[in-house]
């Protein structure tokens, strides 16, 4: 068994963080547009630095497609930033930014696939390939359908963030190894 670095518990805050921001979500909807600006930009901060990290970790073993995992934490971190920065313009775009921001990151997860299948098996793999496709499809249907988005925001992000926490908790306790 490998060490394991200060990585995975980076990827254990990560789980917790996003299966708590869900639960929250799920329980409290009418909080998705008032303090999610905050919360999502922190969030997508967060997950843009860890996107870029991977990006250093995986470049040398796995050639160009690490590279679409560094273009999207630079643009999770700058997605994050603006909605820091201008709140008040954050929730009139949340509708816009949100769902590029959920495609990119969900893309950036695919990119680590054969990463996750050699490293955690095919069990990891399937999952997650499964949770980010959803993720890309609902990110697509946010984006066309704001409508949508705004009435159903709430149960199906809750439920969506909760999957993409279990991923990361799984991803942190594996015994292979830590992404």
């Amino acid at each position: 068994m490998r060490n394991r670095s200060g990585y995975g518990r980076v990827r254990l805050a990560e789980g917790i963080i996003l299966i708590a921001l869900g639960v929250l979500t799920l329980v409290r909807p009418n909080l998705v547009f008032t303090s999610a600006v905050v919360i999502y930009a922190i969030l997508a901060v967060f997950l843009g630095i860890l996107d870029i990290v991977a990006y250093a970790r995986q470049e040398v073993f796995f050639g160009f497609g690490p590279v679409l995992s560094l273009i999207t934490g630079i643009l999770s971190v700058m997605t994050g930033c603006m909605l820091l920065l201008h709140q008040d313009a954050g929730k009139a775009v949340l509708l816009i930014l949100f769902p590029l921001w959920f495609i990119a990151h969900c893309v950036s997860r695919l990119t680590r696939l054969n990463y996750i299948r050699f490293t955690f098996g095919d069990l990891h793999f399937y999952f997650t390939m499964i949770i980010n496709i959803i993720g890309i499809c609902l990110g697509f249907i946010m984006l066309f359908e704001p409508r949508i988005a705004f009435i159903t925001l709430g149960g199906v992000l809750g439920l969506y963030l909760i999957l993409l926490g279990v991923d990361s908790v799984w991803l942190s306790i594996s015994r292979k190894g830590s992404l």
